[in-house]
């Protein structure tokens, strides 16, 4: 029997179908151009969405990303254009199942605990765009990231905002990871530029394995400052997160301030969630991070332009897996907390179910830190 195709008509007010606009869905052909279209036309209205039907081979995103638009720098594959007021959302057809892929491990002498797992073993189970475009290597950690969403540089604000509000629902983006270097070089999606950005159900993750068992490599140090998931600069309104997941970028999320965040789950990052800035308060209810060098963080330099001051941040819970002793050893626990200037201020709960029941801690003298109580 055939496997059935979900097209979902553009029956809303300002909503449109990338269907409608050429994109096949088909993980072959390139969609790059019939999804341009459709945020072009959103943008020429002033609003509204853009609904992706699910796929099961997915959207296949293969043009190269845009260095600048209009003399503005943008760098994504696809380019949300800077119009004065917008309101474009970005929908999929259903909630994303969460990282389905978990730690890739070798075969061991306890085969029925250590098992050979794969990227691909579960197909598509999301509405997916995935990049199979490899960007130039870029190593300035103040210079934009390459992605293959993202907003253009404004002039609105500190943040340089060019966008009112973007909101993303129930999508997977997966960045490109080169198999050569055994790192990506290119991100998901950058929102830096939108004064206020939504982002629920979704995740933001890499295309093939970050393990040795299928590649017989593991995936590497990124000297590359690639993220998978950016939000708001500052001086930002409104950033909200639910139920959102990224894997196996330098940079997991990076946020600011104004962020309200319920369920985020981190796994395989350098530094999974990284703040620059929050002298508004941000509030994160929970965090679910699994083999990650880093947990929490905040920047060292002016991580993709954005500028460093306090950071008011309460995470009401952190629960984690070191990942020690663990391949990729990029992904074992080095730090809970990075914060060598001392710029969180807030509090922290954490819990580890099982390991060594440490929480090593860099700095952060100004943030209330807590285990979770055990018997």
């Amino acid at each position: 029997m055939a496997l059935c195709t979900v097209w979902i008509p553009a029956v809303a007010a300002g909503a449109v179908n990338v269907r409608d606009f050429g994109a096949k869905g088909d993980g072959v052909t390139d969609d790059t151009a019939a999804f341009q279209s459709a945020i072009d036309a959103v943008a020429a209205q002033g609003a509204g969405k853009i609904i992706i039907p699910y796929s099961p081979k997915g959207y296949r995103i293969a043009g190269p990303a845009r260095e600048f638009v209009d003399g503005k720098p943008c760098r994504g594959q696809l380019v949300i254009p800077p119009v004065k007021g917008l309101n474009i959302a970005f929908e999929g057809e259903m909630p994303c199942k969460l990282l389905y892929t978990y730690q890739v491990r070798p075969l061991s002498a306890v085969k029925s605990h250590f098992t050979p797992t794969r990227f691909g073993t579960m197909g598509m189970p999301n509405t997916c765009l995935f990049s199979d475009w490899t960007p130039p290597e870029e190593r300035d950690p103040q210079a934009r990231p390459w992605t293959l969403l993202a907003t253009v540089e404004g002039d609105s604000c500190r943040g340089k905002f060019s966008i009112g509000l973007v909101s993303i629902a129930n999508l997977e983006f997966r960045a490109h990871l080169d198999k050569e270097t055994m790192y990506p070089k290119g991100g998901c999606v950058n929102l830096q530029n939108s004064s206020r950005a939504i982002v629920r159900d979704s995740q933001f993750c890499l295309d093939d394995n970050v393990g040795d068992t299928v590649l017989k490599k593991s995936l590497q140090p990124n000297p590359c400052h690639t993220v998978g998931l950016m939000m708001s600069g500052d001086q930002n309104d409104n950033q909200v997160l639910n139920n959102v997941a990224v894997q196996g970028f330098r940079y997991g999320l990076v946020l600011g301030e104004h962020v309200v965040a319920d369920y985020l789950y981190v796994h395989n990052c350098e530094e999974g969630i990284v703040f620059h800035d929050a002298t508004h308060l941000s509030v994160i209810n929970h965090v679910v991070a699994q083999h990650n060098r880093v947990i929490l963080s905040t920047t060292v330099t002016n991580l993709f332009g954005h500028p460093r001051s306090r950071c008011n941040v309460i995470v009401g819970s952190v629960n984690f897996e070191s990942g020690r002793r663990l391949l990729p050893e990029v992904s074992g626990l080095v730090y809970g907390i990075y914060d060598p200037e001392n710029r969180f201020h807030g509090s922290l709960v954490w819990h580890q179910p099982w390991g060594d029941g440490e929480f090593p801690i860099e700095g952060a003298k100004n943030l209330k830190v807590s285990r979770f109580p055990v018997p």
